[in-house]
């Protein structure tokens, strides 16, 4: 027991000393009353809880033995054989007694000097005793706090669990449990529910202390061991007692804890295994989704059809190379969250011991990867069906762009080979032509129709093509160039009309001003304009100022509506008759060369003549290169030849 540490101050003469052995004595008394009242109602609840009737006096309830062996088989929890229950003579009831001594003994209770006439006798100091011990043995002994046991370990629990308080400063079991706050303490730090601790008057000793018994025996079960006055009006509470009562918050609160304790780790449990069910079902509707889709996916594939163009062909590449960069991530990611699902479900499982999770049947990650594997082979297929579906068409489209090339080629060959191996008369000639003219519409409509094939095959990045040479702008230019075959056929009959009408000339002139026309004509269009008339007839000598060109040309436009070769073979016919003889264009050229029998490029020049009709005489006239390396134009020999008789 704690010492207990009086004020020491100076007392008045005559009164005793606070350590006299007159208080010494009252005090002990008074323990001992406490004691004796505190462990009857200790032990008369183990006799209540099991039906037994509560004793009223330690000292004559105990002195047979029966109330004795009763309390050690509740406390034992095992009985003690047959024993004499209603005894009355000295040795029954030392049987008795001597029964439960020893069955207190044989359970490790070590008892010092009390034998079973001290029971029998009433010798209650020893009682007492006796009874702290069974109190130590079956209630304070398993206590235990951080390494401590018994009361040092209900101290060091009682010491932390108010240590929040500041009014409470448990340092004993007597004076610290004075006011009622420490077992305030204890029930608000457990069930604040049950008190409000910070409204309670820190003064009322009383008043706190009876509260704290109150709810501690109506809510917590707890039997008041003690009185109000046990506590606040003695000078030193009594440590067994108050360890007694304590010790009935602990197993209370103990309890309390266990309880929760236990209903946390079912709590635990339960939200465990809620997840784990969550996690399956997840892991479940998850894949059997992706299955699914999956699945699908394939039907799809199978489903689908080719009409056989191009841009059908393309809208299927694309709609699969959209799936590969959509759809298919997504699977793959998902199909990486379920089998990292199946993971932690099974890691939770095998963390706490529980049975591994068996997915049901074609839901398994084995499941998962086959189905995987069988739509990698599907994808592979409908790869090879795109790719193999537009090579054949690119292919056909080659195919038809060549057949169609060639085909139109063959016929500008054909009728290539009709235009020249044309003969005959003249008339016959131009119906001839005229009938390859009129076919020229409709080669002109097939090479659009090639064109189109062309576009076809380039929107269909086809470009080469083993099977045809020839391209659309080869078409085109050949065609082209039948076109103005058939144009310069057409003029060189009409112009073959008009010189065989032209009577009045002789061969050579109209051989001449044929090949004049021609060679001014530069856009092959079979007329002259100003520029090309005038230097065509300076070129024969014939030079005009530009008034009477304007008026000689748009004389010509009046009646022929164009400078045709007929209109110029006309035009010269009318010169010639009128004002030009060989003999004046032997003066002209002899005036150009100043009496020289030739003439030279400076000649030409100095005379102003056109650049077009000089390119045209340097061509025409024989020449003879002098020393100096110019050459010298024979103009005499020339004009011998283009007239058949010489007039000089």
């Amino acid at each position: 027991m704690d010492t207990y540490h009086t004020n020491r101050a100076s007392w008045a003469p005559g009164l005793l000393s606070p350590l006299s052995p007159t208080i010494i004595e009252s005090i002990e008394a008074r323990s001992r009353d406490v004691q004796e009242r505190t462990f009857c109602k200790w032990l008369n609840t183990k006799l209540e809880a099991n039906n037994y009737p509560p004793m009223t006096s330690l000292v004559k309830d105990l002195s047979d033995g029966v109330r004795l062996i009763q309390l050690m088989e509740i406390m034992g929890d095992t009985s003690l054989g047959r024993y004499n229950k209603t005894p009355r003579m000295r040795i029954q009831k030392a049987e008795n007694v001597n029964k439960a001594l020893e069955f207190i003994t044989s359970r490790g209770v070590k008892l010092t000097n009390i034998g079973p006439e001290d029971i029998i006798d009433g010798n209650l100091k020893l009682i007492l005793g006796m009874i702290w011990t069974l109190i130590l043995r079956f209630t304070i002994a398993d206590i235990s706090e951080e390494g401590l046991s018994a009361k040092e370990g209900l101290l060091l629990w009682c010491q932390r669990k108010t240590e929040p308080y500041k009014e409470v400063d448990v340092q004993d079991f007597s004076l610290s449990w004075s006011d009622g706050l420490a077992l305030c303490a204890l029930i608000h730090c457990h069930r604040p529910d049950l008190i409000d601790y910070d409204k309670l008057d820190k003064d009322d000793r009383h008043g706190n202390t009876r509260l704290a018994f109150q709810i501690a025996e109506e809510h917590l079960g707890i039997p008041q061991l003690l009185e109000v006055a046990d506590l606040c009006d003695t000078q030193r509470p009594d440590e067994r007692s108050v360890m007694t009562y304590v010790a009935g918050y602990f197993h209370a609160f103990s309890s309390m804890e266990q309880t929760e304790t236990v209903s946390r780790r079912v709590e635990k449990f339960a939200e465990l295994m809620q997840s784990v069910w969550t996690s399956r079902n997840d892991y479940e509707r998850r894949v059997r989704e992706l299955l699914r889709t999956m699945s699908d996916m394939r039907t799809n594939w199978a489903a689908k059809s080719f009409v056989g163009t191009y841009a059908d062909a393309r809208q299927h590449a694309a709609s699969f190379q959209q799936y590969k960069q959509t759809t298919k991530r997504s699977w793959v990611t998902e199909k990486q969250d379920v089998a990292t699902l199946f993971g932690n479900v099974q890691t939770k499982l095998k963390t706490y011991g529980l049975r591994e999770y068996v997915p049901p049947l074609g839901l398994s990650l084995v499941d998962v990867d086959s189905a995987w594997s069988t739509l990698l082979k599907a994808e592979a297929e409908r790869s090879k069906a795109i790719n193999a579906e537009i090579r054949q068409i690119k292919e056909n489209l080659r195919h038809k762009f060549a057949d169609l090339a060639n085909d139109f080629e063959r016929r500008l060959r054909l009728i290539s080979t009709e235009l020249v191996s044309i003969e005959g008369p003249l008339d016959e000639q131009m119906e001839q032509v005229r009938d390859v003219q009129t076919r020229m519409p409709a080669l002109s409509d097939s090479l659009h129709v090639v064109a189109a094939m062309e576009e076809e095959c380039r929107d269909a990045n086809v470009d080469e093509n083993d099977y045809t040479v020839f391209t659309v702008e080869d078409l085109r230019f050949e065609l082209e160039l039948l076109s103005q075959s058939i144009t310069k056929k057409i003029a060189f009959i009409d112009n073959q009309v008009v010189s065989r009408n032209m009577t009045n000339l002789t061969p050579a002139q109209l051989e001449q001003f044929e090949s004049t026309f021609r060679y001014f004509d530069k856009d092959e269009s079979n007329t002259l304009n100003q520029p090309e008339m005038a230097a065509a007839l300076a070129s024969l000598g014939i030079v005009y100022s530009d008034e009477d060109m304007d008026l000689i040309y748009d004389q010509l436009l009046q009646d022929y509506g164009a400078v045709t070769f007929e209109a110029f073979i006309n035009l010269l016919v009318d010169i010639m008759e009128d004002q030009t003889s060989p003999a004046q264009l032997r003066e002209a050229f002899r005036g150009i060369a100043a009496d020289k029998p030739y003439v030279t490029e400076l000649d030409l020049r100095v005379a102003h003549l056109p650049a077009s009709a000089i390119d045209f005489l340097r061509q025409a006239m024989p020449s003879a290169a002098t020393d100096t390396g110019e050459p010298e134009y024979d103009y005499e020999r020339w004009l011998d030849e283009v007239f058949e008789q010489d007039e000089r």
